[in-house]
């Protein structure tokens, strides 16, 4: 039975960071593509990065140089760096697999919230 446990986010301001982690059980994460989806209230839920089995890693625009996927397969756990915080990244984040489209994920997280004040 795969279950994945997001935890990390919470309130920070504008500027900061937080590290999302999502520990895996029944699932190896080095051996499947993983990836990190976010929710804002009111709007669909959405890639923003993922990783391939072979360790290459995208994230979309909207991030792109401000946050970090990384994963440790001793603790079979993935990771979410981020920096540099804007308001627009309230949302709730979860990790899924595989990293398609959202009608196409096998299996969810419950999600960690992430409010990021002004």
């Amino acid at each position: 039975q795969v279950q994945l446990v997001e935890s990390g986010g919470g309130l920070v301001q504008a500027g900061g960071s937080l590290r999302l982690s999502c520990a895996a059980s029944g699932i190896v994460i080095s051996e499947n593509p993983m990836g990190w989806y976010r929710q804002a209230p009111g709007k669909e839920r959405k890639l923003v990065a993922h990783i391939s089995s072979g360790g290459y890693t995208y994230y979309d625009t909207s991030v792109i140089g401000r946050f970090t996927l990384s994963r440790d397969s001793t603790k079979n756990t993935l990771y979410l760096q981020m920096d540099n915080l804007k308001p627009e990244d309230t949302a709730m984040y979860y990790c899924g697999t595989p990293p398609l489209g959202v009608d196409y994920v096998d299996y969810w997280g419950q999600g960690t919230q992430v409010t990021v004040s002004s």
